[in-house]
This record gives C-alpha cells, structure tokens and sequence, in this order.
C-alpha cells in the first residue's frame, strides 16, 4: 500500500480509531532504533570550516571593528 493510499483510508477512520492509529504509530517509533546524528563528526566540520591561516584579533583590534561598523551603520 503507497503512502498516499494509506492516508486516504486513516482519513475514513472515526475520530477515535485514527487516534488509536497515531498512538500505534508513536509507539512504532518509539520501540524503533533511530539512529542519532552523528554529532561529532558535524562539530569537526564545522571547525574545519573556521580555521584560518591569520591569528585571531587583539581585543583592540575587535573593539575598532566594532566602532567602524557602528559609524558605517548611524553615521552616514
């Protein structure tokens, strides 16, 4: 039976029978092994993404960022 097919026929179920249906499901999915995401190798990833070659800025340097881009952005 095709998903599409089977919603049809929850849909001529009663109320309470559809509900029985959603409850049998959940359980399904429960009782089921889901696999997780695999959390670790997406965090290393995600760090490769944001090495570079320069060293990080000085606070000084962060702070005279910031002003420039408030005096872009009120400024003019």
């Amino acid at each position: 039976m095709l998903l599409q097919e089977l919603k049809e026929e929850a849909f001529k179920l009663s109320p309470s029978d559809r509900l029985a249906l959603v409850s049998a499901i959940l359980e399904s999915l429960q009782n089921s092994s889901v696999s997780q995401p695999d959390r670790s190798g997406a965090i290393r990833r995600m760090r490769g993404l944001l090495k570079t070659n320069q060293p990080a800025p000085t606070d000084e340097e962060v702070a005279e960022m910031l002003t420039d881009r408030r005096v872009a952005k009120y400024l003019k």
